[in-house]
């Protein structure tokens, strides 16, 4: 079985991408500049130390429409494991009995905080739709992992170092994780965790009616490293849903369907 470790997760926001990015900043995180994708999607960057949440969206003029934003669910829709090999990735998929789409190749312009601009490029090994309820999940090969992995864009002044996990809400549980363990032995420095609306009210509480439109879905992020009474300050400037508990505030984020468990 392979060993897989978190690459990133998505947020859909469609054709919000403004208002999402004004979110995040407002709540203290640095947000990469604009990336426009060969695919047609436009994406902004949330860099922790191994990982990265990424805002993904549409162009609101774009000649070009990526339709599985479209087809996607908003809000966190997208789970996404690091491959080092995407060919290797692929075959060790297949062999797990899994429905896999060919490799994918793309890339986007960098903007460097230097006033440059590079070219990042990808691989992208994606399942075939209907396979996990809960949203895309795939795995992404970094072929200029330089060109997201940057100092500047990795420091947050709320503090945040990192993705702590994911809570999937699921009618099922059990037969949820059995599928999540066929992608693979997932890197215990993360938490995927599987769980039905009952448990993700006992996580997060009242806020866990927002994004509860659907039978399964990713329903909690949880970060690390947060400095809860900035956190705090922030979200209760800016009007969201929140409450404190036990070494970590719960923030919703009622416009994209989110909520995110900080923990100190």
């Amino acid at each position: 079985m392979m060993a897989i470790a978190l690459d990133h997760v998505v947020i859909n926001v469609r054709f919000a991408m403004d208002e999402a990015v004004a979110l995040f900043e407002a709540l203290g995180f640095t947000v990469t500049p604009r990336g426009f994708h060969t695919l047609g999607s436009i994406n902004h960057l949330i860099v922790f130390g191994e990982a990265y949440l990424e805002l993904l969206g549409l162009p609101q003029d774009g000649e070009r429409v990526r339709q599985e934003l479209l087809d996607s669910p908003a809000g966190l829709d997208g789970l996404v494991f690091a491959s080092a090999d995407a060919t290797a990735t692929h075959a060790g998929l297949i062999q797990s009995g899994l429905s896999v789409q060919p490799v994918q190749q793309f890339s986007r312009p960098v903007d460097l905080e230097d006033g440059l601009r590079a070219v990042a490029h990808f691989e992208a090994v994606r399942l075939v739709t209907g396979q996990f309820a809960a949203g895309r999940v795939y795995f992404c090969h970094h072929l200029t992992p330089e060109l997201v992995w940057r100092a500047p864009w990795q420091q947050h002044v709320n503090g945040t170092v990192g993705i702590a996990g994911l809570t999937v809400a699921s009618a099922d549980p059990e037969r949820t994780r059995h599928d999540y363990a066929r992608l693979g032995r997932i890197d215990a420095r993360w938490g995927l965790d599987v769980t039905d609306e009952a448990g993700v009210a006992r996580q997060v509480g009242a806020l866990s009616g927002i994004g509860a439109d659907r039978a399964e879905r990713f329903a909690v992020l949880a970060l690390q490293g947060v400095d809860l009474a900035d956190i705090t300050r922030r979200a209760a400037a800016l009007d969201l849903p929140h409450h404190a508990s036990a070494g970590r505030v719960c923030v919703g984020l009622p416009l994209f369907g989110v909520v995110l468990e900080c923990r100190a």
